[in-house]
């Protein structure tokens, strides 16, 4: 299992948010970059960064992702606001690992096909968010009438890998919540990241009982609450 800090972006800036809401802020730090860099300093070997403005439909943070990915020698991955194959080509062509797309693949059938024409399955994570039992869409403002485990089925052979959140808990800082997770391993035949409310290292040993592929930390890394060099002795133990 792999440890992977989240680097998230708003405004140039590296923020960490309350269920996701731009108006709740647990921090904000002024350079993504030197971030970045303290987290492969204290061992990451994969980063997970989301384009909080692209998601939100209010510009991009393109050029601190090129930045970071030119700064740091570690694989990364980048979700928020692909809506279109040229976007995601263009996070390919400066050196972006894998890209995570959630809303535009669940609600248009035809974006993951459109996607694979120019880029390799395994680069493609599938987003599946979770709120109340339902699968949440458009920054989670909104669920539809599936449930996570239909979703990644009806998926799955169009990706390499599911990116599983649990917006229920998401920055909460108030611990997991393992049913659906269990599930998920035992149906989804690729590989599945956790994300959402790890806020103990006891939570990361659960997780990888379970079986999971890789946990993305955020808040309990900021506020210091969990170590990264602890989680990544965890994971590899």
């Amino acid at each position: 299992m792999i440890v992977i800090p989240a680097v998230d972006l708003k405004d140039k800036k590296c923020v960490q948010l309350i269920q996701g809401d731009p108006t709740k802020k647990h921090l904000e730090l002024e350079d993504p970059v030197n971030v970045a860099k303290k987290w492969v300093h204290d061992g990451a070997e994969y980063l997970h960064i989301v384009d909080l403005d692209a998601a939100l439909g209010c510009g991009n943070n393109v050029d601190v992702i090129e930045k970071i990915v030119e700064e740091v020698n570690i694989p990364v991955e980048v979700g928020g606001g692909i809506r279109s194959l040229t976007i995601a080509k263009r996070l390919m062509d400066i050196g972006v690992d894998k890209i995570v797309v959630g809303t535009k693949a669940i609600t248009d059938p035809t974006f993951l096909n459109e996607l694979l024409s120019e880029i390799e399955r395994e680069k493609i994570i599938l987003a599946v968010e979770c709120k109340q039992g339902k699968v949440a869409i458009k920054g989670w403002k909104e669920t539809i009438n599936k449930n996570p485990i239909e979703i990644a089925k009806k998926y799955e052979k169009k990706v390499g890998g599911i990116l599983f959140t649990n917006v229920d808990v998401e920055g909460m800082l108030s611990g997991i919540k393992t049913d659906i997770i269990e599930t998920l391993v035992k149906n989804v035949r690729v590989p599945i990241i956790y994300s959402g409310g790890i806020t103990t290292l006891e939570d990361i040993k659960k997780l990888k009982e379970i079986g999971v592929d890789g946990v993305i930390i955020g808040s309990a890394l900021y506020k210091g609450i969990i170590n990264l060099k602890d989680a990544l002795k965890i994971s590899k133990s």
